[in-house]
Order: C-alpha cells, then sequence, then structure tokens
C-alpha cells in the first residue's frame, strides 16, 4: 500500500467547458489491468461542460451546490448533494452548475480498452439545452414564448 502522489488542481479547457472548471484527480490507473478513474470537479455558477459520452458509463456524486445534467432528448436533472447520477456507455450527456452557485462533484469512471477512447468530445451546449428549452416532440428547441 502507497499514499498516491498530490497533483496540482488544473482548470479545465475552453474547448471542453464554457465558464471556470477545475479538476483535482484522485485516483487513476496503476496498470493495464486497472480502469478506475476518480476526480473532483469543481464548476463555478453557471458553467458547463460540452457535450460528451463514455465509452463505460459515468457515475457523479453531487457534493456541493446543485448540478444540472442533460441529455440530448431535452431531459435535464437537477441533483443535489449527497444524490448519485449514472449515465450509462455512450449517452450523450452534459454536467452544469445551477446559475446562482458553485457545484462540486466527484466523477467516476472505468477507462475503455484504449484510454484514448474513454471519453469522447463533442460540441458545446447552447443556452437553449441548459435552460431545458427543447420541444421533445420534433426535437427542435422549443419556442421562448
Amino acid at each position: 500500500m502507497n499514499l498516491e502522489p498530490t497533483t496540482p488542481t488544473a482548470k479545465n479547457t475552453a474547448d471542453q467547458f464554457v465558464g471556470d472548471v477545475w479538476v483535482d484527480r484522485i485516483a487513476a490507473p496503476h496498470d493495464g489491468d486497472q480502469r478506475m478513474t476518480v476526480a473532483i470537479v469543481k464548476f463555478a455558477p453557471g458553467s458547463r461542460s460540452a457535450w460528451h459520452s463514455h465509452a463505460r458509463g459515468q457515475y457523479l456524486r453531487v457534493t456541493q451546490g446543485v448540478a444540472r445534467f442533460g441529455t440530448r432528448d431535452g431531459q435535464i436533472i437537477d441533483v443535489h448533494p449527497g444524490e448519485t447520477l449514472y449515465t450509462p456507455p455512450g449517452q450523450d450527456h452534459w454536467h452544469a452548475a445551477a446559475g446562482d452557485s458553485f457545484m462540486e462533484h466527484i466523477a467516476m469512471l472505468e477507462n475503455a480498452d484504449d484510454p484514448a477512447e474513454t471519453t469522447e468530445r463533442k460540441e458545446h451546449i447552447t443556452d437553449d439545452d441548459y435552460a431545458g428549452r427543447f420541444d421533445r416532440r420534433t426535437g427542435d428547441p422549443a419556442s421562448r414564448q
């Protein structure tokens, strides 16, 4: 057994997030037989990830603030401290902080056979995606009336 080395907090990049988002790695694989990756991710109010999916799914445990998670069909789930959200393998989704408070979650996932294929990054979400303005019947952003 050994104490894991501490890594500095890293700010996530603008191609993957809108707003200020930081990550603290907790656990990463030591060898080829291990797959588990765990990190604490901190979002400033209103900041959000781009659309993405994970080859083996992901668990997200909210520890502070209110998190918003969205899917391509327009579903928005607000998750509170102590609640855990699961996204299945291959499901496009995004993560965000509510607009009025910081949010922190613990992200837990397993690497794909090729670690470079663990997360598929996609386009940024729109303001309509974040706000949940989506017409489920047509698949189009809903009217702002």
